[in-house]
Parts: C-alpha cells; sequence; structure tokens
C-alpha cells in the first residue's frame, strides 16, 4: 500500500486538519523532535487505497544567515556583507526539524503540503521539500508533490482544497528568498556600522541594538515625519462671528466665511450684523443621507480597528487572529480582499452566528431582511475575515481573544445589514447679507449599526421647523476669538493606513515593523495608542535624511517591494533583480560610512558622551587607568585613555573581584551576579568582548574559558557535565561571599548549593571512578564542621560521596525560571537525583592535554 506524507504549519493546525481528513477516525503519536505530533488513517487518494500520514512544521525550517566568520561583528567590515556568501541553516536546531521529516517521509510515494496560503507559506512548502528529498523520488515532480489551497478550517473548505489538490509556486517562494537576502545583507551591514560606531562613542542611547531595516526605518520615519509637524507648528489666531437665535432651544449659527485670520476684517463683519434684530430665514432643504455599511474585512482593516477601537496594539491583533484561525472559529487572516466571492454563503454564516446571546438577535433580524454586500476589492488571494464557528465569551476566557472574535462577527453581520439612513435639513439664514447655516440630523434607521453598536448615530437632534421669508430674533452676535492647534501624534491606527498607502511591508509584516519601532526604544506607544518618537528615533531619522533621505523614505522599499512582485508573478528575474537591489544599496552604505559625521553631530547634540559618564569600576589592562561602567542599556566599560568600549551582561550585578588580574590581558576581574537566588560567574572584561580560544564563546566568563592554568577557569574549577542540560558544565563559583559555595552550570540556570560555611573548597585533578565528575575537597573550622566524625576536612565526588549528599541543594536560578516561563517552580531538591544523573557526569577536558595545546 502506498504512503502520503502531509505537512502543516503548526501542531495544532495538523491535529484539526486531520481530524476533519479522517472524519475523527485518526490514530495519534508524538514524533521523535517531541513538538510535533503525527496523525495516520486510511483513505483514498487519486484512485487507489492509501496510508495518510499528518504531520507539521513549526513556521520556517530554515534560516538565512551568513557564512562563518561573516556572522562576527568583530572580524569582518560590514560593506563585505553585501557581497559574501550566505547558507540556509536551521532556524530552530533544537526542533531537528529536517531530520524528523525525512525520517516521516521515507517510504512515502506522495507528500501533500497544507502550508499557510501566503508567500511565506509557498517557501516552507519548498524548504518541506528540500528536506525530504533525499529520502523521497522526484520530490519537485508535480506527480509527486500537491499543494493544498484553503482558506478556513471546515469540513467544507478542508475536503475540498483535498478534492482540488494544485502545485507549490515557485515563484513566490523565490520572492521570499529574495527579500529574506535583501533584508538581512542591508540590514546586517547598517545596524553593525551604527551600533559600534555610536555605542562606542554616547552613553545614554538606551537600546542594545541601533537597528536599520529597509522597512522598519520608513515606517519609523512616518512617526518622525508628525513629530517634527508638530514641533515646528506655530499657531495662529483667528475669528469668527457667532450668531445666536430663537428660544427654546437657543441655536448658535455657523458663518459661512467660517473664519478670518486679521482682527481688523473679521471686526467689520462684526459691525455689519451686531445692530441687527432679526434674521432671515433664506432657504430651508431637507434630504435623506446614507452611512454605507462596511465593506468585507481584510487584515489591514482589522488591524487599524483593533489598535483605534479595541486597544489592541496590531502585532498582538494577529496573534490573537491566528490563534483563532487554526482553531477554525474564523477564516484566514491574512488577506487583502475586501470582496466575498459570488459563491460564498452569506446566509449559512448568518445562521451560524443565530444561536449567540450576545449578537444573536441582530442575527436572526439580518436574515429577515439581509442586504447585498459592497463591492469591494478582489485581490485575488484569500477571502475577506469571516467567523467559521460560533463561539461564547466563557470558551474564549473573556478578554482581547474575545474581543477580536466579537468584532469580526459583527463587522460580517455590518457588511449585510442596511446603510444607516437619517434626515439632514439645513437652514440658510441672511443678517444684512451676511449668511449663517444650521445644521440638523434626526436619525430614521440605524440600520448596520444596530450590530456595530461603536458606529452608532452621534445625536438625534430637534429640528426646529423653519419657513422661507421668516424672520426670527437675535439673542446674541458676538466675536470669538481661537487658535489653530497642531496635529496630534500619529496612533497605530493612522500608521498602518501610511504603510499600506506607500507600500512598506506586507499584511502579515506590517504589524511586525511596527512592533520592532517600539521594542527598539524608538518610538513610545501613548494613550489612545498614539506614537511618541524617542530622542534615539528622532536623531537617527534626521541624521538619514541629512547623509540620504532616500533611507527613510517609503519610495526605495516600495520600489523594492514591486519588484519582488514582479518575481512571484514570474515576470522578473530573481538573480537579477537581487543584484541590482542589493548594488544600490551597497553604495548607498558606502555613502552612508563616508558622511556619518553628518549624523554624529546630531548624536552629539543629544546624548552624553561615554568620557563624561559612567563610575570608575575596575583597571584597564593596557593602559592601567580606571574605566567607567555605563549602566544605561547598553552596560558597558569604557576606557577614556584607550578609547576602548567592552560590553558587560545586561541586567544584573557588575563589581570588582577581588582585585584579581587575568593571566592573559591584565584585565581586573569582575564579579556578575542576577541576585542573591540567580546565577553569578567571574569574567574578564577584555576576554568577555574577544574570546582567546576558539571553543569559548564570545560574551561568556572566566567558567566557560579553557585556560589550563588560571585559577579561575573552566578548567580549574570544573567539576562535571551539568545534571540537566547537554551542553552545560557545573563549575565551581564563589564570587557571592566568602563563604557561599556553588556549582553553576555554565549554560542553563542549573545552581547547586553546597558546602555552607565552609573556609575553602578546592576541585582536585582526580575524578570519582562511579559517575566520573572532578572530586572537591571541603574544609571547614572546627566549630563549623557539619561532618559526624568531626573531622574538618574531607574529599570525594559531590554526586556520591554519602558524607556530601546532605550538603547539596540544588535549585535553579530565580530569573531564568521566570524568563522561561516557570521551569523548576523552584523546591529545592537534596543529593544528586538519583542514578539517571550519575551517569551523565563527565569530567572536563583533560588539563595536561589542554596545556600542551595552549603552549603549542
Amino acid at each position: 500500500m502506498k504512503s502520503a506524507l502531509m505537512v502543516a504549519e503548526k501542531p495544532s493546525l495538523a491535529a484539526s486538519l486531520a481530524t476533519i481528513l479522517s472524519n475523527g477516525k485518526c490514530s495519534s503519536r508524538k514524533g521523535s523532535n517531541n513538538a510535533c505530533s503525527v496523525h495516520e488513517w486510511f483513505g483514498n487518494f487519486r484512485g487507489e487505497q492509501v496510508k495518510f500520514k499528518m504531520t507539521s512544521v513549526c513556521g520556517h525550517i530554515m534560516g538565512l544567515e551568513f557564512v562563518g566568520k561573516f556572522n562576527s561583528w568583530d572580524k569582518v567590515d560590514p560593506a563585505e556583507l553585501f557581497s559574501c556568501p550566505t547558507e540556509k541553516k536551521e532556524s530552530t536546531p533544537n526542533l531537528r526539524m529536517p531530520a524528523f521529516l525525512s525520517q516521516e517521509a521515507k517510504g512515502c510515494e506522495y507528500l501533500i503540503l497544507w502550508l499557510d496560503c501566503d508567500k511565506e507559506g509557498e517557501n516552507i512548502c519548498f524548504e518541506v521539500m528540500a528536506a525530504v528529498s533525499g529520502v523521497m523520488r522526484n520530490v519537485f515532480s508535480n506527480r509527486v508533490t500537491y499543494r493544498a489551497k484553503f482558506s478556513a478550517i471546515t469540513d467544507k473548505d478542508i475536503k475540498y482544497a483535498m478534492d482540488n489538490l494544485i502545485h507549490p509556486n515557485e515563484n513566490e517562494a523565490k520572492s521570499v528568498d529574495a527579500r529574506q537576502e535583501l533584508d538581512l545583507r542591508i540590514g546586517c551591514a547598517f545596524t553593525r556600522f551604527q551600533t559600534k560606531f555610536f555605542q562606542g562613542k554616547y552613553a545614554d542611547l538606551d537600546a542594545s541594538l541601533i537597528s536599520y531595516g529597509p522597512c522598519q526605518t520608513p515606517t519609523l520615519g512616518f512617526c518622525v515625519q508628525r513629530h517634527d509637524e508638530i514641533q515646528t507648528f506655530k499657531p495662529e489666531s483667528f475669528w469668527y462671528v457667532q450668531v445666536t437665535v430663537g428660544e427654546n432651544p437657543e441655536i448658535k449659527l455657523e458663518w459661512s466665511r467660517v473664519r478670518i485670520f486679521e482682527k481688523e476684517v473679521a471686526c467689520m463683519f462684526l459691525n455689519k450684523v451686531k445692530d441687527q434684530k432679526e434674521a432671515l430665514v433664506e432657504s430651508v432643504t431637507s434630504k435623506e443621507t446614507f452611512r454605507s455599511r462596511p465593506q468585507a474585512l481584510n487584515t489591514v482593516e482589522l488591524m487599524r480597528a483593533a489598535s483605534a477601537g479595541l486597544g489592541i496594539g496590531p502585532h498582538t491583533a494577529m496573534q490573537i487572529a491566528e490563534k483563532l484561525y487554526t482553531r477554525g472559529y474564523i477564516s484566514y487572516p491574512r488577506t487583502e480582499t475586501t470582496q466575498y466571492p459570488t459563491n460564498f454563503d452569506l446566509v449559512g454564516v448568518v445562521k451560524l452566528l443565530q444561536p449567540s446571546s450576545e449578537f444573536g438577535e441582530e442575527a436572526r433580524d439580518i436574515l429577515r431582511d439581509m442586504s447585498s454586500p459592497r463591492k469591494g476589492n478582489d485581490a485575488g488571494d484569500h477571502p475577506p475575515i469571516t467567523p467559521m464557528k460560533l463561539a461564547s465569551r466563557n470558551e474564549l476566557d473573556g478578554g482581547d481573544t474575545w474581543r477580536l472574535y466579537d468584532y469580526i462577527c459583527r463587522h460580517f453581520l455590518g457588511t449585510i445589514s442596511r446603510d444607516l439612513k437619517y434626515r439632514l435639513t439645513t437652514t440658510k439664514f441672511k443678517i444684512n447679507n451676511e449668511l449663517f447655516t444650521n445644521t440638523s440630523s434626526v436619525l430614521i434607521d440605524p440600520g448596520y449599526t444596530k450590530v456595530m453598536t461603536w458606529q452608532a448615530f452621534n445625536k438625534n437632534e430637534v429640528i426646529t421647523p423653519f419657513t422661507v421669508n421668516e424672520k426670527v430674533k437675535i439673542n446674541d452676535v458676538r466675536l470669538v476669538e481661537s487658535q489653530t492647534g497642531p496635529p496630534d501624534y500619529l496612533t497605530e491606527s493612522e500608521l498602518i493606513s501610511l504603510m499600506e498607502k506607500h507600500g512598506i511591508g506586507t499584511d502579515a509584516s506590517i504589524p511586525v515593523h511596527i512592533n520592532n519601532i517600539c521594542q527598539r526604544n524608538y518610538v513610545a506607544i501613548g494613550g489612545g495608542r498614539t506614537l511618541t518618537p524617542t530622542n534615539l528615533g528622532i536623531v537617527l531619522v534626521h541624521g538619514y535624511r541629512k547623509i540620504d533621505p532616500e533611507l527613510v523614505l517609503p519610495t526605495m522599499r516600495s520600489a523594492v517591494e514591486q519588484q519582488l512582485n514582479l518575481i512571484a508573478h514570474g515576470s522578473a528575474d530573481y538573480r537579477l533583480v537581487l543584484k541590482h537591489a542589493v548594488e544600490i544599496f551597497r553604495l548607498k552604505f558606502l555613502y552612508f560610512v563616508q558622511n556619518i559625521s553628518n549624523m554624529d553631530i546630531l548624536f552629539e547634540a543629544t546624548f552624553s558622551s561615554l568620557c563624561s559618564s559612567g563610575k570608575a569600576l575596575s583597571r584597564c589592562g593596557k593602559c592601567r587607568r580606571y574605566m567607567k561602567y555605563i549602566q544605561t542599556k547598553p552596560a558597558r566599560l569604557h576606557c577614556s585613555q584607550c578609547d576602548e568600549t567592552y560590553t558587560m551582561p545586561t541586567k544584573g550585578i557588575v563589581r570588582v573581584y577581588r582585585e584579581l588580574k587575568c593571566p592573559l590581558d591584565d584585565f581586573e576581574l569582575l564579579a556578575w551576579s542576577n541576585g542573591a537566588k540567580g546565577k553569578s560567574y567571574p569574567l574578564c572584561p577584555y576576554c568577555y568582548n574577544y574570546p582567546p580560544f576558539r571553543d569559548m564563546p564570545k560574551n561568556s566568563g572566566c567558567n566557560s574559558c579553557p585556560h589550563p592554568t588560571c585559577a579561575h577557569s573552566l578548567s580549574s574549577l570544573g567539576v562535571s557535565s551539568c545534571i540537566e542540560c547537554d551542553r552545560g558544565v557545573l563549575v565551581l563559583d564563589c564570587t557571592m561571599s566568602p563563604k557561599s559555595w556553588r556549582l553553576v552550570c555554565n549554560f542553563c540556570d542549573v545552581i547547586i548549593n553546597c558546602f555552607d560555611d565552609a573556609v575553602k573548597v578546592n576541585v582536585e585533578g582526580d575524578s570519582c571512578e562511579e559517575c566520573g565528575a572532578q572530586q572537591v575537597t571541603a574544609i571547614y573550622k572546627a566549630e563549623k564542621t557539619p561532618f559526624k566524625d568531626d573531622v574538618t576536612d574531607k574529599k570525594g565526588c559531590i554526586f556520591c560521596f554519602e558524607d556530601f549528599i546532605p550538603l547539596v541543594e540544588k535549585h535553579k536560578a530565580v530569573e531564568m525560571r521566570r524568563a522561561q516561563g516557570g521551569r523548576g517552580r523552584g523546591r529545592s531538591v537534596r543529593g544528586r537525583g538519583g542514578k539517571s544523573s550519575r551517569g551523565r557526569n563527565k569530567p572536563p577536558k583533560d588539563k595536561m592535554a589542554q596545556l600542551a595545546a595552549y603552549f603549542v
């Protein structure tokens, strides 16, 4: 019997699809990568009985990276990034996704891809095909690989997609490859250069990364442009004549000239009418007016409404929408289309919503008198966003998830409701040949606002019945002075509209770009979800404008997006478009580097220099002068004598470590700790930034340094491999206090407190015969010894020696536990946790071999 492998984009989606396609008769098992499940059943495909296997990926399998040394900020000129080689690597190596897919594809004759139906999903299709190409023959053939196109997780849509399979679109996949490579080369080159340049000079930037992005930076440019308009706005005084007529109620008339900016002229018009006692009704017009129901909902409108009406940011709104989609509550949430397909079952969706206790009554009313939806734009991608399954408030746990679902349902019902209808009555008055008007509105039919209540008619005004040529008593005439006001800061909703108008990003990437400029401290979100640029955001945009305005204007990215769309449609060659765009930005980068002083002038006027900031902390190993510690993000040490800057660990506390020095570079050692119950380790500032050994990671402390003779290194203080993770080593740490001893993993968050009140703890050269860990010696004062035989010092294995086991307590770092969503609940565990962990302990590398290698 033949087999067919099916692949969805997320594990939850795979489970839903398998249930629908197997009619609930599939069996499930955990995949070998422990992240994805495999659902199996038997069915018909291409006229024969086959075994189906449905599994998933977790987003992109591969990510584009630079090759080897080009990933180093210190060893490579950023200009080389425009031409250096790149390679695809696993996005999440821990998931072992290519190996997992390859394993499941063995023996399969067909591959059916159920990835999200957009360009990114098309790109992942080809990643899956590449992953299984080693075990499936002719996987790139149309006779082997098929593509399912669907817009909702319903029985009808999924089974229709299965009966109408197509093939993956290579052009769309290549357009995503081109965008990834462009963003990588351009973003990394500019980001590396300006981050190193400015963080080496200024202290209070309050940003760990000064990033540039071809979409992100024009997005920031819109926010700064509005800020500049506010700052340069000069208020102007203006005057207008205000007339009040009638009794019960009094009516304020609107002057037909609206306002005058010269007071003398305004006074002249005031004098014309101030002595008049009556106003003559010149005309009365009354007409029915409509406010149109909304068009069908697309992604951009959903994000706008979520931000402006619900107070939910676009990034969060799309995350919620994706969860609703994968659970089958709504259709695919990424679409540009605002017109329902001709065969769309509008009545069926309304009937679906009728039982709701929230908007069921409105649904029943609409079903009795349903209007045709307005004609919108058919972008040819996916149908508009509509509800697919009824949910209750409790089912969605209330909160933002329910509010967004509720909006989607009400918007759908609004699109097939009647237009709002009201009567508009306009009365024109003449006073000594000056014209004034009064307008009043009366609601006739609330239409779609019965369900979209937030757009309800503002006020139902009382219409005063005036007749033509009637004379109305004037109660008051006055000249009112006012001033023009500046515009408000951009809201997220307005920014989304600008990005859509200028072609910056896609419906999928717009919320990501807005989220990025917020996270990178370029803008702050204020009341009403307004976006206020920070000093850093303002200076960056002004600096780009001084050097090369096109770096921040939307025109460049818009042109690139148009070329990428040509690739997707098969109208342009992928390599030629990529080569052309990369070369343009390479030349712009070189010009930017040559003229960086123009931007630096602005930074100089806004931020404090490193020399004038921070406090003296430790001595430089080169000049022996004290270096200053700058605590503002990112934390740094700066030597003003050498004009060198060294990054330090984020968060935590940094202090001088007993005035000890690194034997390699003579820099004073520092001790970093993340709190009383958190991790800690000693570090050399120079080695932390420039690792002296190939197998020492950058930004790591002495507990990861393989120096063979240093008393603080991994080689001297390493005890065993970590009892929990595969990569870490447990290293003796005594940086907290002279009599506080612990073993701390140099990779994960495991901490083992041991030998409280010991005077000294030494790591010995010999290892435990049972588990392979280095033996340790614990030395106590006579009055403090915990040993039953009153011996003051003993030697043994911290995991196996019975006298040591009561003196050992394992826990996890507090900060790490919070960051990782509650790994290890903080309950202390005595001892080593049984035989299973014993076998995993291995001694650190042989010290004599390291010593020989070091001196060679």
